[in-house]
């Protein structure tokens, strides 16, 4: 039973009444378009008529015009209380109306009971006798009314109505900063001009769908889950929810985007200097483990594109965090020379169910599990490899690193990390002759491995080995074979996309190792 909690709040003549006052109090929480309200109205009267120099009768109606259609209907001379803010009901965690409560003079909670039950109802002048002494029961036709009916459900129940009571409420986990607009701007235009946007319409993060948001994990609203650069903003539960709001997430989506902000403030990850870079780079996010299917994510046709919702708005949220909490903007530390697509967003699932080898997560000593998102630096792709014609896995692996071999420049070899999204028809065809991961891999250092003399710079590119560093060397260090890529390791594969087209993609990625980024992946927690 929910104590009683002092109120205030105006009647239908414009009078305040509080509660608790200097008597007993007979409290009765009704509205207007419910049927068993209108039931247990004319009896309410018939109590007030009686006991009303011996007991405070506060009838709390939930909305103000539906109030004024009770007293019309009912003829009703006992005062009706204005709740239509629902404050009171929200504080007593109402359900369902009727609700009646009565309380001793002191303000304790002596009874309350729910709808309307005859034979509780007719007791009730009992109970009353017991905290007003010598009172009598009220002359009450019971027999002309039904033995039981239901309740409604309480406006403070409403979905549309209880996240914003629980953002009211004085013991609400909100604490950001809010903003009031006047009443004649447009919050739209209004969030372009503090420059909260990525340059899209956001979603206003109102108090109520925060909190609907917040509904998406278990972790304090207030915990500290990272300190974001580069203005060194605390990242709260409570401010990645709200840039949740404003990309359009679901509740659902929260705790992916919490873990993703965690990866990337990390020192390896560099947050930073990803989005600082004069190159352009972005994160991508790859999510791996079962909350791919719970949430809806795309991993099929299009699964890098446009059209699903949890895809395009996690890697939006992720992104405005970084914009919003850390500071990072265009034109401010953020000094893009041409800017990047990405930098809206990118985030897909592994299509692991069509994935013969074991998924991205698992490669990276998760669980198969567990749900992950992995975040990699990228500055560009997905680079389209077209090929529809190769029979054999060693054909088609020469390709992917044909393809790749022009990241970031031909001559730039030893480069860092990249991602091959292999297509289901291209998987079909490595598993012909049971190509393996690692055979993928070697098969792209094979094929994209040049003798050091030929990353020479010359009259066709300027890119490259400077001319006097290459003199230097003997013959033998001119002739040796250098990869594409300073190790397999840096090659990382996921398999994505429709079932027809022969069309693989590969990211191409930024600076690697201690004056880059390292890709840091982070189990999705509750």
């Amino acid at each position: 039973m929910t104590d009683a909690i002092p109120f205030s709040l105006s009647d239908d003549q414009g009078g305040d009444q509080s509660f608790p006052g200097s008597r007993p109090a007979l409290i009765c929480f009704v509205k207007e378009d419910c049927p068993t309200c209108n039931t247990v109205m004319p009896v309410l009267q018939q109590f007030y008529d009686h006991y009303q120099g011996q007991l405070d009768f506060l009838v709390v109606g939930q909305d103000k015009k539906g109030n004024e259609l009770l007293i019309k209907n009912h003829s009703l001379t006992v005062p009706i209380l204005d709740d239509s803010a629902l404050k009171v009901s929200f504080a007593y965690e109402l359900d369902i109306v009727p609700t009646l409560m009565l309380t001793n003079a002191a303000g304790d909670t002596q009874l309350r009971r729910e709808g309307f039950v005859r034979e509780d109802w007719q007791q009730l002048p009992n109970e009353i006798s017991e905290v007003v002494e010598g009172s009598t029961p009220p002359d009450v036709d019971w027999t002309a009314l039904p033995e039981w009916r239901p309740g409604c459900g309480s406006l403070s129940v409403d979905p549309l109505i209880a996240d914003r009571l629980r953002a009211e409420a004085e013991n609400s986990p909100l604490r950001a900063r809010r903003i009031e607009i006047a009443t004649q701007d447009d919050e739209f235009e209004f969030m372009f001009d503090q420059g909260f946007s990525d340059g899209l319409p956001l979603v206003p993060p109102t108090p109520e769908r925060v909190m609907r948001m917040l509904s998406g994990t278990e972790r304090d609203p207030q915990e500290i889950i990272a300190t974001m650069p580069p203005n060194m903003g605390e990242a709260t539960i409570e401010k990645v929810a709200i840039n949740c709001v404003m990309a359009g997430c679901k509740p659902d989506y929260l705790r992916v985007v919490i873990a993703a902000v965690e990866a990337a403030c990390t020192d390896e990850f560099n947050i930073h200097g990803v989005m600082a870079t004069t190159m352009g780079a972005s994160p991508v996010m790859v999510v791996n483990g079962p909350i791919r299917q719970e949430i809806d994510m795309n991993m099929r046709l299009g699964a890098l594109g446009q059209g699903n919702r949890a895809n395009a708005t996690i890697g939006r949220a992720f992104r405005l965090a970084v914009r919003n909490i850390g500071g990072a903007q265009p034109g401010g530390t953020e000094r893009s020379t041409l800017g990047n697509p990405m930098k809206f967003t990118m985030c897909f699932a592994e299509w692991e169910e069509r994935n013969p080898w074991t998924p991205l997560h698992v490669d990276r000593g998760f669980g198969a599990e567990d749900s992950v998102v992995s975040l990699f630096a990228m500055t560009s792709g997905p680079a389209l490899i077209v090929d529809q014609t190769s029979r054999t896995a060693d054909q088609l692996a020469g390709s992917f690193g044909l393809s790749m071999e022009a990241m970031q420049h031909r001559k730039a070899h030893n480069a860092t990390d990249s991602i091959l999204v292999v297509c289901p028809e291209h998987v079909d065809t490595l598993m012909r002759d049971n190509y393996t991961k690692k055979q993928i891999k070697s098969r792209i250092q094979e094929v994209t491995s040049v003798p050091f003399k030929e990353l020479v710079q010359d009259e066709i590119s300027g890119v490259g080995i400077p001319r006097e560093r290459l003199d230097q060397l003997p013959e033998e260090a001119q002739n040796r074979l250098v990869p594409k890529f300073a190790s397999e390791d840096n090659i990382h594969i996921v398999v994505a996309g429709s079932d027809a087209g022969k069309f693989s993609g590969a990211f191409h990625g930024w600076a690697g190792g201690s004056i880059g980024s390292i890709p840091v992946s982070r189990k999705i927690e509750g």
